[in-house]
């Protein structure tokens, strides 16, 4: 399907897996493969740094694992029985993160399997990867894909894989960790997956009776021919073996799952002015204004205050966004009735000057009625003057 080259990555300045596609070979499962690592951020699963096309042919950059492969380890023999646990917590702290997010390997395998420089296993190789609901299969129905020594008795049979035919895969592999030997061997591939197919698995401690029980009993549960009395994902082959999931990928998932799950909080109550109280102070408000207007007019008195008809000039501050700046406002007379008088009373009426004043909170618009005059007889000399100044508040 592909080479695999070591290669070094010049503008990052690190070495790479240069993964190449072969002339000949299935251009959509290669992209598919791309696809299906690109969804995936674990510490047990090989890491894909960029895909690309171009005139020699479609290439993955992966990540480099020159640490080996479990193959290669198991060529030796059975692996202690520490190192077995290890390495079987890493595959499936892997797979649960892969079966978290609706794929399923349908490869797993010793060789599919890298150690890192630390010698941290890493899931590899993704390219019969599917998703578990069924879309994008990547053969036709009825094909078999896998590994001879390591295929699920449902892949054997041309059935749609799930988690738990990684679930059987895993089995295999824990198989031959612990017993340095495969539980099934035939003289040809299709003798093989018969025998995966119909053929109940030997016991572990007949071949290793120094197995650790725990160990042993995971390995006959993940091999049981039924997918439905197998753990069900990698999440319950964790649990099995005492495992959490730790990693930074499922520990945010876990903190995603706690926020989400967090009750809402209790309405809050805060306290201002309803809208049927502002609405009956507005009236005041104008009542007010008009009664008081009446009431100087009336009298013929000055009210409180200045008695020119100059313009006052305020100092405010204006806030926006945490920047405070200074500004200056003149606010020129709302209302100005001047009542004149000689030896003839006369009467000289202006029409208020209505301004209309910024949108709340800073005023309320109050309309003041006209002032009534009524002629007086005074001292010729004297004058009423009545000025109202307004206020612009600016918060």
């Amino acid at each position: 399907m592909s080479e695999v080259w070591r290669a070094h990555d010049d503008t990052l300045d690190r070495t790479i897996a240069l993964k190449i596609l072969s002339p000949t070979a299935d251009l959509g499962r290669f992209r598919r493969e791309a696809k299906a690592l690109g969804a995936l951020a674990h510490e047990n699963v090989m890491r894909v740094y960029d895909y690309g096309e171009d005139e020699a042919g479609p290439y993955m950059a992966l990540e480099w694992l020159h640490g080996g492969t479990l193959e290669d380890r198991l060529k030796q023999g059975p692996l202690p029985p520490d190192e077995t646990h290890r390495i079987a917590a890493a595959i499936a702290s892997g797979l649960a993160h892969l079966h978290a997010r609706g794929l399923v390997h349908r490869d797993l395998k010793p060789a599919n399997v890298l150690f890192d420089e630390e010698g941290r296993p890493k899931l590899g190789d993704f390219g019969l990867a599917r998703h578990i609901a069924g879309a994008g299969t990547l053969t036709e129905a009825g094909t078999v894909l896998g590994t001879a020594a390591y295929i699920s008795p449902e892949q054997a049979g041309g059935e749609p894989a799930g988690a738990p035919s990684d679930v059987y895969s895993f089995g295999v592999i824990l198989f031959r960790m612990l017993t340095g030997a495969l539980p099934f061997t035939a003289d040809n591939a299709l003798a093989l997956v018969d025998m995966h197919r119909n053929a109940p698995p030997p016991a572990v401690d007949t071949l290793q009776p120094d197995a650790p029980p725990q160990l042993a009993a995971l390995t006959a549960a993940a091999l049981r021919k039924d997918p439905a009395q197998r753990p069900a994902d990698g999440a319950a082959l964790l649990a099995a073996l005492g495992e959490a999931p730790t990693t930074v990928g499922a520990l945010a998932d876990t903190q995603v799952t706690q926020v989400m799950s967090m009750p809402e909080e209790p309405p809050v109550t805060r306290r201002g002015w309803s809208p049927a109280a502002i609405a009956a102070a507005l009236v005041l408000l104008a009542a007010g204004g008009g009664v008081l207007a009446w009431a100087v007019t009336r009298s013929g008195s000055s009210p409180p205050g200045p008695t020119s008809t100059g313009s006052a000039t305020h100092r405010h501050t204006a806030t926006t966004h945490g920047t405070t700046l200074p500004t200056t406002s003149t606010a020129q007379p709302t209302t100005t009735a001047t009542t004149s008088h000689t030896t003839s009373p006369t009467t000289t009426q202006r029409p208020p000057t209505t301004t209309q004043p910024p949108p709340p909170p800073t005023t309320v618009p109050t309309t003041v009625p006209p002032p009534t005059t009524v002629p007086t007889t005074v001292p010729p000399t004297t004058t009423a003057t009545l000025t109202t100044t307004a206020t612009t508040a600016i918060p």
